[in-house]
């Protein structure tokens, strides 16, 4: 069977949520796909270390530019780039031109599916009004739009109008099996654990919507032998670094920077934590659950949701920053078999719920759907 020839738009490709999914899917598809993948951000191209080495990719070499002012001799560029393909795949906002071009152009042109994943932090407090305007015009060109959350799949269809049949909620998976294994002592560089200490950890990019500066205040206002580990890497380094000095947690604080293969070390944590200001359905919830960790985080997005009901409470209560901190003491002051039976009931959630096979199960079908050739991935 000829490969499928898959263009991807991505806002970024430096490894974060929707990047990881995104390799997943191509390391899933094997020699049945190649990729081109364009970024938004020409420098930012840190995803493809976790391309599996007999994948068929490639850098795009001097693409159309996703961003600027729009324009028709723009979205001619683009689509005249994306005539080669036979699917386009566009990624979140910074991405959308990709889908305008499809609109806003004749001429044959590939099948576009569009994800959208999450905003940003000027999006925070209220979606823009303008940008609602243009997905709104933009995604009537797409084949499907995927997203993963409960959240965003309200917000297509009642905000940005898309018909039920070209939304598809699809959640994030990931091999769930992986990280039922005891990670190495020496995995995280930079942790060693002391006697009657507790682990707090987050896996995220240190961007100001993660707000892992108010993590580190509600850390460092608990009492009892903690350490914070915060896994990632990004341009709030030195905001982060600047908080554990005020609140004297400097010596308690470990930044390892990036780390790739969560499932080698995320089991080093006894308790998961979240303080982002924004988030839908982030795999490092279910990277934690999978693990068998209690969950601690704000009731951001689908996270709710996908906790097991027994880890409810340490969810909706974590509204601010002292109620953060009061259940992050909370689920540290139990017993270690309590912290151990509420990740039991995360991990069996995520087991059944979010593995990702059933992930790659339904994107597959999709992308053939779109293609009209069934069975193309599988």
């Amino acid at each position: 069977m000829v490969p499928v020839n898959i263009l991807h738009f991505h806002s970024t490709f430096n490894l974060g949520g929707k990047e990881a999914r995104a390799v997943r899917l191509m390391n899933a598809f094997g020699n049945r796909a190649r990729h081109t993948i364009v970024s938004g951000m020409p420098d930012q191209y840190g995803a493809r270390d976790a391309i599996a080495p007999d994948i068929s990719y490639e850098i795009a070499q001097d693409p159309p530019p996703l961003t600027g002012r729009p324009s028709v001799k723009r979205y001619e560029a683009i689509a005249r780039y994306m005539r080669r393909f036979d699917l386009v795949l566009t990624y979140n906002w910074g991405a959308i031109d990709g889908v305008m071009a499809r609109r806003a152009t004749r001429g044959p042109r590939p099948p576009v599916v569009h994800h959208e994943d999450g905003f940003n932090s000027d999006e925070i407090d209220g979606l823009k009004l303008e940008r609602n305007i243009y997905r709104r015009m933009a995604l009537g060109a797409a084949h499907a739009l995927v997203v993963p959350s409960q959240t965003l799949e309200t917000i297509a269809l009642k905000t940005w109008k898309q018909p039920r049949t070209r939304v598809h909620r699809i959640a994030n998976g990931i091999p769930t099996a992986l990280y039922a294994k005891k990670p190495a002592a020496d995995a995280i560089p930079g942790l060693k654990r002391k006697p009657g200490e507790i682990v707090i950890g987050t896996l995220a990019g240190l961007r100001p919507v993660k707000d892992l500066p108010r993590l580190v205040r509600a850390v460092g206002g608990m009492p009892g032998r903690v350490r914070l580990v915060i896994v990632g890497e990004g341009p709030e380094r030195q905001a982060i670094l600047d908080a554990a000095e005020a609140m004297g947690l400097a010596d308690q604080l470990v930044l390892p920077g990036f780390l790739p293969d969560p499932h080698r070390y995320i089991g080093l944590f006894d308790i998961m934590a979240l303080s982002s200001q924004s988030e839908q359905f982030p795999i490092s919830i279910v990277e934690g659950m999978a693990a068998g960790l209690p969950i601690v985080a704000p009731p951001v997005g689908d996270i709710a949701a996908m906790v097991a009901p027994e880890n409810l409470p340490y969810i909706q209560n974590a509204i601010d920053e002292v109620r953060l901190r009061d259940a992050l003491q909370s689920v540290a002051a139990g017993e270690p078999a309590a912290r151990k039976w509420l990740g039991e009931q995360n991990r069996t959630k995520a087991v059944a719920e979010y593995d990702e096979a059933a992930m790659i199960a339904r994107y597959a079908a999709l992308y053939a759907e779109a293609i009209g050739r069934p069975g193309a991935f599988t």
